[in-house]
């Protein structure tokens, strides 16, 4: 069986962090860390690593620089503009190949080809000011596995896993006006592989990673798509000997790319298409093995206002069981944003004044719950905690539900908030709009703990967090991606090339892996 892609990054990057005092993750599995064959792994096989990559970590330091101010508008829909761009002076990474939106869409038939370059720099109104916004079993007889036990010999690893540096990790970006998402490479910040998500006017936005490293990207304009991560894992459709796919920012017509191995359409009124989207994911610590084997999707049945909601088979991406709930709020666009707790169930936040609705994974029942409606304020992010519980972003708050006490902790913080995400340290980050900036809570204590600023932002849309820990930024007006240092503050590194980037859900698998396999 193939082991948890996500298990597998996270033990190596436990281990460097015992070695390397430069190399600092925040995202630690207690019970991994502390067993004794982590120990003797690292006095024996991890030494030569050490040599090999410590040279590159020690120029980590560097990166971080003087940050700059950012823009100080924003309105109720979450849309702030700024007109005075501001850049980060950290390293910035510009990607390659770009395609502009003039020559973004492909057709059902194959569509133009988009290999040319660009900057990649398109004009296009925030989502909260004009158009808003397959359950196999993953795994296999293959790869190296990772245990949670000391074995009898400490420095061989019982699972059949071999040191050495994690085999990936990506965080998956939406490019909204020209209908692609982009795979980037969160330790250096390279673009890897950009692709269409579906035929005719796409208009991408929340992506979801599971265990294996995989997304699944929704389409507002109507459909869902999955797009394997690794190239093994992709299929030569066209018998050729070799797998056609995207190796940087220029990407191939709708249905050329090996590497997208399904696609569902899914109704779409007005760009009122699916929204939320989460995949399911399972770990068995005893056997060393994961899977995500389906992803649940939802999105807004306007005239009958209702949620749609479907938990779809990951491998195949037809529809395992469907759920309605109704009445809806009526605002616009209906179902927001979803996450998923340890045990599959499906939360799901409504745009502007909620409801909050759980979708249980076994019985389909529906729990709907009211969103607190302080001082006007509006609901827009989701994500779920290492204890299950959901928090919500908003104008004004940040909030915490207990599905357990079905109680509301409201906590307030300045500006209006988007995508949030909780990392394994017991934290929440969300990000900021009027002024821009990312606010930093406490789990814990349900307490603000202060605010990440003046690193070259306008418009913060969504926050992920990556294997190291680290804090990954997506800003829409800026056209980029900040990687941001949890502790210090600073920017580690700055991607830019993006396209009117929207993405604000579980864009690197952090959130799946936190619930399912939660530290201590």
């Amino acid at each position: 069986m193939r082991t948890t892609i996500w298990m597998v990054l996270q033990t190596a990057a436990n281990a460097r962090a015992t070695t390397d005092p430069l190399y600092r993750p925040k995202m630690r599995v207690g019970a991994w860390a502390s067993s004794g064959w982590i120990e003797g792994w690292i006095e024996g096989g991890i030494e030569g690593w050490i040599e090999r990559r410590v040279g590159a970590w020690a120029g980590r330091l560097a990166l971080a620089s003087t940050l700059l101010g950012c823009g100080d508008s924003g309105d109720d829909s979450g849309g702030s503009s700024d007109a005075s761009s501001a850049s980060a002076s950290a390293a910035s990474l510009s990607a390659s190949g770009l395609v502009t939106g003039d020559s973004m869409h492909a057709s059902d038939g194959g569509g133009s080809d988009s290999s040319a370059s660009g900057s990649g720099s398109t004009s296009g109104a925030s989502e909260g000011a004009t158009s808003e916004d397959s359950g196999v079993s993953e795994s296999s007889a293959d790869g190296p596995k990772f245990d949670l036990e000391t074995p009898d010999t400490p420095s061989v690893d019982p699972c059949g896993g071999e040191p050495g540096d994690p085999p990936f990790s990506y965080i998956w970006i939406a490019n909204s006006t020209q209908g692609t998402v982009s795979k980037l490479n969160t330790f250096t910040g390279v673009e890897e592989g950009r692709y269409a998500v579906g035929p005719g006017a796409t208009d991408p936005s929340r992506t979801s990673v599971n265990l294996l490293g995989d997304v699944a990207v929704v389409d507002r304009n109507g459909g869902i798509a999955k797009i394997a991560a690794r190239e093994e894992d992709c299929v030569d459709s066209n018998n050729n000997g070799q797998i056609d796919t995207s190796h940087d920012a220029s990407y191939l017509p709708w249905g050329q790319d090996e590497c997208v191995l399904w696609h569902l359409p899914l109704a779409s009124s007005g760009n009122r298409g699916p929204r939320p989207v989460a995949w399911v994911g399972e770990y068995d610590a005893e056997t060393c093995t994961g899977s995500s084997p389906y992803v649940w999707v939802g999105h807004y049945h306007q005239t009958l206002n209702k949620g749609m909601f479907f938990r779809l088979d990951g491998q195949s991406g037809s529809i395992d069981a469907a759920v309605e709930h109704a009445p809806w709020s009526g605002n616009n666009w209906g179902p927001y944003g979803g996450a998923v707790n340890a045990a599959g169930d499906f939360w799901v936040l409504g745009w502007q004044t909620g409801p909050l609705i759980r979708v249980d994974y076994d019985t389909l029942q529906v729990d709907a719950h009211e969103t607190p409606h302080l001082a006007g304020e509006w609901t827009y992010g989701i994500t779920v905690d290492g204890n299950g519980h959901p928090w919500i972003a908003s104008a004004g708050y940040v909030h915490h539900f207990n599905p357990d006490t079905q109680q509301w902790t409201n906590i307030a913080a300045s500006g209006s908030y988007r995508g949030l995400m909780a990392d394994a340290s017991g934290n929440v980050w969300a990000a900021r709009n009027g002024p821009c900036g990312v606010a930093h809570l406490d789990v814990a204590t349900k307490s603000l703990i202060g605010y990440v600023e003046n690193f070259g932002c306008v418009t913060p849309v969504g926050i992920s967090i990556d294997i190291e820990g680290f804090v990954w930024v997506v800003d829409q007006s800026t056209q980029s991606a900040f990687k941001v240092d949890p502790d210090s503050y600073q920017v580690a590194l700055q991607v830019t090339g993006l396209v009117q980037p929207y993405t604000y859900s579980d864009m690197t698998g952090a959130g799946l892996n936190l619930v399912v396999n939660p530290p201590g």
